[in-house]
């Protein structure tokens, strides 16, 4: 993988996400407790032994700059010619900021040309997936392709907001529309369609020619399309062909006993998400708990990598129960991060962030917590995604009513209610 520069589309609003977005771009979102969107691509990235990459962030960055600058600059060794770079917006092509994916990668191209790969890897900087771009670079010579892309199966009436393909026998693209109004199904599978990950594998060469011998602006939809006609661009088939290998647990059938064994293809070698709205990133964030999760955080050989904060370990306190027999610290099939404290309190099925205080008798349900948030005393909160910085006065409800959370914060489609950071002060 020497011969591949990464290059991380880092710039979205993220309009659906807000009020998450409202002072941080898409990628720097919280997520797992201790990470942000952008820890996934840059830790495949580099389990995937690519050093060369390119981060290009847009609007509201600075948390995701600092959080790279902190957490992910000491991985790379110069002396060998590894870097991650961030690339801000510099107008390089006129007096214009970047107009799509296309023209921000055109508008920096002059990075990637100095170093002349073999191939450029694009990838988006806010899915949450584990991908061995390496495999993934070995169909690409294998089909002997100009372009390949990343193709995951999604329900057809999701396929409005991603882009579509269509495959003949040998998975050569013949057809890409950008979030149509009517996505083509799978011809044998007319309930599901063949979505975009977001992930392009490109040679240079190609790449720079149709980047500058056009004023494209968008890979999905004027890239693809134009390179159908023009170049051989070919689809990975990621839930087929995707392999982690990592270890997991198996349980005899004869004792019940647990052991370690090493697995050639996980769980998550299937998994991808689009967290492009709450409701999404909700569930991605409940697919990381409970016993045998959707999403493993704790891999040995395929680590997810990011800036740990200093905060002291996890404390659970009280279990008073012949006293007071609601007062019991404790939290079941959650993710609870460094710096928290249960204090009397109860938590299930939830991600708490860092610095999280939950106090007597308060209970928290299938939530997502961000940092340095504190729940008072018989609190109860359901179904909520809390922001940063919010100190909730004793005895608030959220996620009961829905009547009365609809008059004070914004609730999802599917009955999530969002409160923004800082709301409590």
């Amino acid at each position: 993988m020497k011969d591949v520069i990464a290059v991380i589309m880092a710039g979205g609003r993220g309009e659906r996400l807000r009020p998450l977005t409202e002072d941080r771009c898409k990628p720097a979102v919280p997520f797992g407790g201790i990470y942000r969107l952008i820890d996934l691509p840059l830790s495949n990235c580099v389990n995937s032994g690519i050093y060369k990459i390119l981060v290009f962030p847009q609007y509201k960055s600075q948390s995701l700059v600092e959080h790279l600058e902190d957490g992910w600059s000491h991985l790379f060794a110069r002396p060998f010619g590894h870097y991650m770079r961030i690339v801000a917006p510099q107008q390089q092509l006129g007096e214009r900021w970047y107009m799509g994916t296309a023209d921000s990668v055109r508008q920096n191209i002059w990075l990637i040309q100095r170093e002349r790969p073999e191939h450029v890897l694009i990838l988006s900087g806010d899915h949450v997936y584990k991908m061995d771009y390496a495999s993934f670079r070995t169909y690409h010579d294998e089909k002997k392709a100009d372009i390949t892309i990343g193709l995951f199966e999604v329900p057809r009436e999701s396929g409005r907001e991603f882009g579509i393909a269509q495959v003949d026998e040998d998975f050569r693209i013949i057809d890409f529309e950008e979030k149509p109004s009517d996505p083509k199904p799978i011809p044998d599978d007319p309930e599901y369609a063949l979505a975009s990950m977001g992930v392009y594998i490109f040679k240079f060469s190609v790449l720079e020619k149709l980047l500058l011998e056009s004023d494209a602006e968008d890979f999905g939809k004027h890239i693809i399309p134009e390179a159908i006609k023009r170049f051989r661009v070919y689809a990975y088939p990621y839930r087929r062909m995707n392999i982690i290998r990592d270890y997991v647990y198996q349980v005899d059938p004869a004792d019940g006993t647990r052991r370690l064994v090493l697995s050639n293809k996980t769980r998550d070698s299937v998994y991808w998400r689009d967290v492009g709205t709450l409701d999404a990133y909700w569930n991605a964030n409940m697919d990381l708990t409970g016993i045998d999760p959707f999403f493993n955080l704790y891999g040995h050989l395929w680590p997810i990598r990011t800036f740990y904060k200093p905060y002291p370990p996890v404390k659970f306190v009280f279990s008073e129960r012949h006293q007071f027999p609601q007062r019991l610290g404790a939290a079941f099939d959650s993710i609870v991060s460094p710096g928290c404290i249960i204090s009397g309190g109860i938590v299930r099925s939830s991600v708490l962030g860092y610095n999280v205080f939950v106090h007597s008798y308060a209970e928290v349900d299938e939530s997502v917590i961000l940092d340095n948030v504190e729940v008072g005393r018989h609190c109860r909160i359901k179904k909520a995604i809390i922001d940063k910085d919010n100190k909730i006065p004793p005895g608030t409800h959220i996620g009961i009513n829905p009547s009365e959370d609809r008059e004070r914060f914004y609730v999802t489609h599917r009955g999530i209610v969002v409160v923004p950071r800082g709301y409590f002060c």
